[in-house]
């Protein structure tokens, strides 16, 4: 098992165009991209902010079952978890900072969007839309 401190938190990665389309409207995000089993493992730990424009995607390479968690994790997220076609399956909204709790995708996913708390509420995303990125086979 591999684990950080607080010293090892996350180093940016490179930010990535993705979209995601609603039924009103197009939001355009920065995320950064993980895609290896040490960079999921760290996700958003010990980060003190984010920007509303901005938000990291977990590339899990198959379709599965994902548990996310917010250990060590300051912010209050939303997590929209994705199908490999990019359509929006279920969100988790207004997470916990800080609990170990399980929080469950439901059904099977490729990938998750970790956004500020209360983005999928604001901009009017919800299960069914369509996210545009070049994992879901969509340069955007």
């Amino acid at each position: 098992l591999w684990l950080a401190s607080s010293a090892q938190a996350q180093k940016e990665l490179p930010l990535e165009l993705l979209v995601i389309e609603t039924a009103t409207d197009k939001h355009l995000f920065q995320v950064e991209v993980v895609r290896t089993d040490a960079q999921r493992a760290i996700g958003l730990m010990w980060r003190e902010r984010m920007d509303p424009d901005k938000g990291m995607l977990f590339d899990f390479k198959v379709e599965r079952f994902v548990t996310m968690w917010m250990k060590n994790t300051s912010l209050s997220l939303d997590m929209l978890f994705i199908a490999v076609d990019g359509r929006i399956a279920t969100i988790a909204t207004h997470t916990t900072p800080y609990s170990t709790e399980r929080i469950y995708s439901g059904v099977k996913v490729g990938a998750v969007l970790e956004l500020l708390a209360g983005s999928a509420e604001r901009l009017g995303i919800a299960p069914g839309d369509l996210v545009r990125h070049s994992m879901f086979g969509d340069p955007s």
